[in-house]
């Protein structure tokens, strides 16, 4: 059982406001004159998605993706699917994916290419972590809150076994 004791703050509430507050404002002016569709990667970016749109005022419309690629493992099984699809319909839509982390690529890239043949307007990214030390496909990454290092995080949305996503603050787990 891993307790918080084992946590090394990695990413302050504090310092997450301020990136949520500036991700904001750079979502606010590329889509100043659009009403984009925002889809949530269900579970861990719901906290992150949260505070983020209520940052955004201007007209949008909110979906959600579940996938599974993890199961209780720390690493990714590489295999993605979808558990829960997106029910919003997409084409001709300015569409912006929200992410908690971006990783080995894996999950991103599944769910970008899902998502293009919907045909969107435009497809972009949003994320509040990247961890491009474990990068293993390439990513388009348009709004990156964080850079982390290559350590397990948890906190803010973010889980390890479904556990420690009411954290308010982001953790790296010690080795």
């Amino acid at each position: 059982m891993v307790f918080q004791s084992q946590f090394t703050i990695l990413i302050s509430r504090d310092e997450i406001a301020k990136a949520v507050d500036r991700l904001a404002c750079e979502i606010k002016r590329d889509y100043q004159d659009k009403q984009p569709l925002l889809i949530s990667v269900l579970k861990g970016s719901f906290v992150f998605m949260a505070d983020l749109i209520r940052q955004l005022d201007l007209p949008l419309d909110l979906d959600f993706i579940r996938l599974s690629s993890y199961g209780a493992a720390r690493e990714s099984a590489g295999k993605v699917r979808v558990v829960q699809g997106v029910k919003t319909p997409i084409k001709g839509r300015d569409v912006l994916v929200i992410e908690d982390i971006v990783d080995t690529g894996i999950t991103v890239s599944f769910v970008l290419d899902y998502l293009k043949k919907k045909h969107p307007a435009s497809l972009k990214l949003c994320t509040l972590t990247d961890k491009p030390s474990r990068r293993r496909v390439p990513v388009p990454i348009d709004y990156r809150g964080f850079t982390v290092p290559n350590r397990f995080i948890v906190g803010y949305g973010l889980d390890i076994d479904q556990r420690f996503r009411n954290l308010p603050d982001i953790y790296a787990l010690e080795d």
